[in-house]
């Protein structure tokens, strides 16, 4: 029972972990990325989908995207909804290929970056605590319900601390890595 209890607060806390790692990946840092572009919609023939269903997007070097719609006419919506995004993106055109330049980043853009990243990481880190907190209250209910003795709750609890200590710093090095990449240059 306190193996099973282990196992779901493990696997919801690395959940957490990759969560918080996606969301990270979602700042931009200087570089160009697809996955930038993947929270814009397009209008396609009058309901709202992702841009990755009505173009490929590729990085054509470190600072360009290339984005490709598959129909001629949606060349002009792609790019619109581009420039409209919250990315403060210029894209330029060149028939059926829209470029989008990433510019650098200023150094105040990065300290305000890094401190976004640092409260998407106090989220993952109370989102941790909540799972620890919901497997203590799983063992006391296992003890009040006489299926598991006192020192087996304890020993349960010290292996759930255990393990959000493992996570919480799994959570502290994905923010000191995406701070360390914010950061270059």
């Amino acid at each position: 029972m306190i193996d099973d209890i282990k196992k779901d607060a493990a696997d919801r806390m690395a959940k957490s972990v990759e969560a918080l790692s996606h969301e990270l990946a979602k700042i931009r840092t200087g570089r160009a990325h697809p996955s930038l572009l993947d929270h814009i919609t397009v209008s396609y023939y009058g309901s709202e989908v992702p841009i990755r269903q009505v173009a490929n997007v590729n990085a054509e070097d470190a600072r360009t995207l290339v984005v490709t719609p598959w129909e001629k006419n949606l060349v002009s919506v792609v790019e619109k909804a581009i420039i409209q995004s919250d990315l403060g993106l210029n894209p330029s055109t060149a028939g059926t290929v829209i470029r989008v330049p990433m510019p650098a980043l200023t150094e105040e853009r990065r300290r305000d970056l890094s401190r976004v990243a640092r409260q998407e990481t106090e989220q993952a880190r109370v989102a941790v605590r909540n799972i620890r907190r919901d497997a203590n209250h799983e063992l006391k209910e296992l003890v009040k319900e006489k299926m598991i003795s006192e020192d087996d709750e304890r020993r349960g609890q010290e292996i759930v601390q255990k393990l959000t200590d493992q996570y919480i710093k799994e959570v502290d090095l994905v923010l000191a890595e995406k701070e360390k990449d914010l950061m270059s240059l």
